[in-house]
Order: structure tokens, then sequence, then C-alpha cells
């Protein structure tokens, strides 16, 4: 059993004291196998002061030592790496392998692209007889989800960090150890004390607490759109600045002359991703009318592939859910679709009795637009197929929806997918099967979102404009 009693406020591992626990499950085997502090309020306020004083110094540090200490964290965190894909795989239920790969490989690069853009020296914008500067915005609360822990982490912590900015980073209590793991490699590689601060509790009360501190100046969430709505109502308070990270309900839109094998299997590959775990997860494929047929028959051979089990059998490729709460739910939603007579193209086999938070995976279609399936996230690994009549019709479609964080466009060529690109309103569009880029901005239109993460956009959003006049240019 894992035991984690104190927490890093200041530069130093400080005693939690007589407060609640909350218990972390394997998602395999539904067993608790570490418990972690529920905080107060009080120690919410005491990591956001000593962010508050820590913040002068660490903005005013040449741009080379701010990425040196940045690479330091890199370092100590990596000779962690194994430790992290355990704890990640555990607690998540995505298999080791990619765990390895998405989890804990993606958000290395990322601490070291961040190192280097810490290392650049920003030169002032000329206009006219202005001089536009970008400063630090101040100390952050920075509020992660469980589903990618570490790197949900990383594109806030990170950035925040080369930016300037000082940080009180409060992970779900669900998926919180991999965050431990970087408390400790922060405090090997020597960060200054205060820049980073680690805190964990609830969202109703440490989450609020931090939000509504005087001393934040601004504030980083990603998690449901509405948690979001509560954190954006909270800091509007105190006027503080926000970037929102939310939900989606993602479309794969498939034209004529695309090739349907490949849209298929990507679409499988990014709805079933970490279980359906996952933001940006194409859950809505769009396809034509006409196709549908053969659609359904790859969608069954391709369902078929994955192979539900543990995450650390070399042969699985869909783990389990990562808690109980959210298999309820994700059930829930599949039975409410079957009552509604909704058509089941394809299932996973069931997986019985075995303890654990395990869901078969389901393909739904035709799903009717106004279905629960096709308008609300899941988060778990169901797919819902929809029909269109032609180019114009596929975009209404896509469209139709409060949500606005990703697409992918499937088109005889890119040109015609980019095309179609220009109509859908998302944040981040995928033509005929391109990768992800850590570079580009990450973030959604409509109740997906505001502001951006990854690469330079994502750092900006932890700095403030200054435009100082000169008399003569």
């Amino acid at each position: 059993m894992i035991e984690k009693t104190d927490l890093y406020i200041d530069g130093a591992w400080v005693a939690a004291g007589d407060v609640p626990l909350a218990e972390v499950s394997d998602a395999a085997t539904g067993e608790t196998f570490a418990t972690v502090p529920l905080a107060d309020a009080a120690l919410a306020g005491r990591a956001a002061e000593a962010a508050a004083r820590a913040f002068p110094a660490w903005a005013a540090l040449p741009p080379a030592e701010r990425a040196a200490h940045i690479t330091r964290l890199r370092e100590a965190l990596k000779a962690r790496q194994e430790a992290l894909v355990e704890m990640i795989s555990r607690e998540t239920g995505m298999p080791r392998k990619l765990t390895g790969m998405i989890q804990v490989g993606g958000p290395l690069a990322a601490w070291k692209f961040y190192a280097e853009l810490a290392a650049e020296t920003q030169a002032p914008k000329v206009i006219g007889n202005s001089r536009i500067y970008r400063e630090p915005v101040g100390p952050v609360a920075c509020i992660t989800p469980w589903n990618y822990p570490l790197h949900q982490v990383t594109s806030k912590l990170a950035a925040a960090l080369a930016a300037g900015a000082t940080v009180v980073l409060k992970p779900s209590e669900v998926a919180p150890l991999s965050a431990f793991i970087l408390a400790e490699a922060a405090d090997e590689a020597g960060l200054p004390a205060g820049v980073f601060n680690l805190v964990t509790g609830t969202g109703p009360e440490m989450g609020e607490a931090l939000v509504r501190h005087p001393a934040i100046a601004a504030v980083s969430f990603t998690g449901s759109t509405a948690a979001g709505k509560r954190v954006a109502a909270l800091a509007a308070e105190g006027v503080k600045r926000v970037s929102l990270e939310l939900g989606g309900k993602s479309a794969a839109v498939v034209l004529e002359g695309a090739d349907l094998a490949a849209a298929v299997k990507a679409t499988l590959g990014s709805c079933l991703l970490n279980s359906g775990q996952t933001c940006n997860a194409m859950t809505r494929l769009i396809v034509p009318e006409a196709r549908l047929g053969e659609v359904t028959e790859l969608l069954k051979a391709g369902l078929s592939k994955f192979t539900l089990g543990a995450p650390d059998d070399p042969a699985t490729r869909l783990g389990p859910l990562a808690s109980a709460e959210q298999k309820t739910r994700v059930l829930a939603m599949i039975a409410r679709a079957e009552a509604e007579s909704i058509p089941v193209i394809a299932r996973g086999a069931d997986p019985g009795d075995r303890p654990g938070f395990f869901v078969p995976p389901v393909v739904f279609g035709p799903v009717p637009e106004a279905a629960e399936i096709a308008r609300e996230e899941v988060f778990g690994p169901v797919l819902s197929v929809l029909v269109h009549r032609g180019t114009e019709d596929a975009l209404r479609i896509a469209n139709d929806s409060a949500y606005g964080l990703a697409a992918a466009v499937w088109a005889a060529d890119d040109a015609t997918a980019a095309d179609a690109a220009r109509g859908i309103r998302a944040g981040q569009i995928d033509l005929n099967g391109a990768p992800f880029n850590l570079g580009a901005p990450f973030g959604g239109f409509g109740q997906s979102g505001i502001g951006r993460e990854n690469g330079r956009y994502g750092l900006e959003e932890f700095q403030e404009l200054k435009s100082v006049q000169y008399k003569e240019v």
C-alpha cells in the first residue's frame, strides 16, 4: 500500500495533518493500492502564498537560467520513467505499452520542448511608437484530470514555468500518483522554493479555494464542461484569467472517395484509445449513407482486434476504465441507448465477473442525430455511427454539437479534405489520418473550452501583454 501523507509546498514536504484520505484504485482489480490526503482550504492558501512569494524572482530569471531549471527537472523525471509507467497504468487502466509511449513519452518530449522555448529571449514587438512585451501572468492554479494525468500536468506546468509563472498544482484525486513523482523530481532538481507546489483534495474544497485565493492570478483547468463552468464563474469574481480545456464529441467525417478502411481503422483507434477516456476522441463517425454496409463490415472486423484485458498483459489493446464511478456511468449510457432500440453494429467480448472496471467496447449505428450517445460525451469505449447525404449534410451533422474540440476529415485527397475542414467548427482537425502535433495549439470552440494548450500558444496563455509607448519612434 502506498500512503502519501505529505504535500509539496514552498520547496518542502509538509504534513497534510488529520484530513480525510482519498483511495486510489487499481483499475484492473478494483482494489485500493494507494491513499492521498484530501487537504483543506488552509493548505491551499499556504501553497498559493508560497507561489506568490516565489513569483518575482522566478519571473526575473534570465531565460537561460529558467531553461536550465526546466531541463534538470525533465532529467529527474526521465530517471523515474518506469515508476511513472507503472503508476499511470494502474490508475488509468491504459495498457503499459501505450502508457509508456503516450502517457510518459509524450510529456517527456513536451518538457524538452518547453525548456527550449524558455531559453529564447523574447524581443518586444514594435508597433509604431509602441513596444509590446510579454510578461508572466503571476501565480497560477493548475487543476488537472485523471485520464492523462502526467500529460495534462505537463501541458500546464511546463508551459507556465517556461513563461515565468509560478504554479500550485491540484491533480485529480483519482490518479494523483504521477504528480507526487513529479514533485520528487522537482525537489531533486533544485527548483527554487515556491515555484512549484503540489496539493491534493477535492474540486469543491481544494480546487475552489485555489481559484478564489487572492494570490492566484490565473487558473488553468482541464476537466468536464460542468466543472469548467463552475471554475469560470468563481474566477470571474476575482476577474482572473482562465484557460479551460473541457469536453468533446469529436466527429470523424468520411466523404465519398475516401479510403474507408483507413478511416474506420483510425477512428476506432482514436475512439478506443485509453478505453475512450480521451477528450478529443473521435466518437462520432459520419459516413455516406450508401456506404453504411461497407463501413459496418469494416467496424465488425476492426473491433474484434481490440482485445480487452489487464494493462500488464502484452496482448491487451483495451484496458479497464479508471474508476467504479466511471464504469457505472458508461454502462448506464449504453443501457439507455439500447433501451431506445438504437442498433448495435458490433460489441466486444463480455468481461464476465472479472474484477476491475472493465467495459466491453460497443459500436452503435445508424444513430439518430438527437440520441444522447450522439450528442453527449460518454468517456468510454462507445462509438456512434451516423450517416450523411453529401458533404454539406456531413458538415451540418458535425457542427450540430455544443462542443468543438477536435474533428477529422477523410476525403479522396488532402485538398478536398482541407476544404471541408474549413467548414467545421473545431479547434483541431486531422486530414486523412494526419498525426497529433505537440507543437500545435490544442483547444476547442463552444463548450469545449477557452484558450489553447501546447507549443508556443500554450506558453502564451501564462503571459500578459504590456504596451510601452515612446515619444519618438
